[in-house]
């Protein structure tokens, strides 16, 4: 494999410093570290380029805080100029590996995402007979089990700049012998490098034809059931020899029962919403919370579930459904006419029959 050099010089340039603090105000400009970079942003973004060429460059210590949806997690949110370094290294390193990785990977990759993610699953399960099997699997604690010597020799087999691969490194660094940093912009890149490995094994060694990961859940689809078995017992020595990755779980099911997979319930014909989901969208209705209604409403954009939260907020809180963009009244009464016509041309049938 060819290693690329002279990478250090291209990510932090002074242009491309300054194209990186554009790309990490998107969306935040609003926030107080973004106010005060921009207050003196010739100074700072000087200051960020003389430490790097120096080598005096450190990291500053992470700001931590816990989410508890969909999981318990601790983020380590990076200072701002540190947002701004990572940047200007992810603008330079993304193509470079992004290469490298199959078009079944669908997280946190341009142009790609959960809902094509969810779009290729029910593709795939399309092109399968009902009584085939899929085969879903779930890493353990991904982001906490990455093993930090092992990603460092991969980004090594790719990249040849010293510099900038210990930059790169500290990064990566935690407080446990194995773990990344979840927060961090540069953590997306390394999750997908770390497991492109995998990716490759399933696809060239065990040739599995239908195949698709998002972070740590990844699917086979279209197999038997003693396929499945199989393949899981040898993915699972794989990941334990190459990765030092365990599953955490699996389940083996007949292509005609559908998936739960990235947020979707999703079979041949037809795909909802995840049962949280909805849950989640009715008492962001009862409660006002119109942000959180349109976002769950985007989730719930080409599923079958988009006309049942559209009735329940008509029915339950009819200022709430007022106040949706109007793309969603056209969708909601383009399928209320829709389904009245059906229903009138089956009447007309059952008269006609009679």
């Amino acid at each position: 494999m060819k290693r690329i050099g002279y990478l250090f010089e291209q990510a932090f340039s002074r242009d491309n410093l300054y194209q990186a603090y554009l790309d990490a105000r998107k969306g935040k400009r609003n926030k107080r570290a973004c106010f005060q970079f921009e207050l003196a942003l010739g100074l700072n973004l000087e200051n960020i380029y003389q430490e790097l060429w120096s080598g005096r460059y450190r990291p500053k210590p992470y700001f931590q805080f816990t989410v508890y949806e969909p999981k318990e997690r601790t983020i380590y949110a990076p200072a701002f100029r540190d947002v701004v370094v990572q940047h200007a290294i992810y603008r330079i390193i993304y193509p470079i590996f992004d290469k490298t990785f199959i078009n079944t990977s669908f997280a946190c990759r341009i142009g790609y995402g959960s809902h094509k993610a969810s779009e290729a699953a029910q593709q795939m399960l399309r092109q399968c007979q009902p009584d085939d099997y899929t085969l879903k699997l779930d890493l353990r604690k991904f982001f906490y089990r990455i093993d930090r010597a092992i990603l460092e020799k991969q980004i090594r087999r790719k990249l040849k700049d010293e510099r900038l691969i210990r930059i790169m490194i500290q990064f990566a660094e935690y407080p446990e012998p194995v773990g990344i940093p979840i927060g961090n912009l540069l953590s997306q890149i390394y999750a997908l490098i770390y497991l492109n490995p995998l990716d490759q094994y399933i696809k060239r060694e065990l040739k599995i034809k239908r195949y698709l990961r998002y972070v740590d859940d990844f699917i086979l689809i279209g197999l038997s059931r003693d396929q499945c078995l199989d393949y899981r017992q040898r993915i699972i020595q794989w990941l334990d020899a190459e990765l030092n990755m365990t599953l955490s779980k699996s389940s083996i099911q007949k292509v005609k029962t559908g998936l739960n997979f990235v947020g979707f319930r999703t079979w041949q014909s037809k795909k909802f919403i995840r049962k949280h989901s909805l849950y989640k969208f009715k008492q962001s209705v009862k409660k006002g919370k119109l942000e959180s209604c349109i976002s769950i409403l985007g989730h719930a954009k080409q599923t079958a579930s988009l006309n049942h939260l559209l009735n329940y907020a008509k029915e339950t809180r009819n200022d709430i459904y007022r106040s949706l963009p109007q793309t969603y009244h056209r969708l909601h009464n383009h399928r209320i006419t829709s389904a009245g016509i059906r229903e009138r041309r089956q009447a007309d049938n059952r008269a006609g029959h009679a």
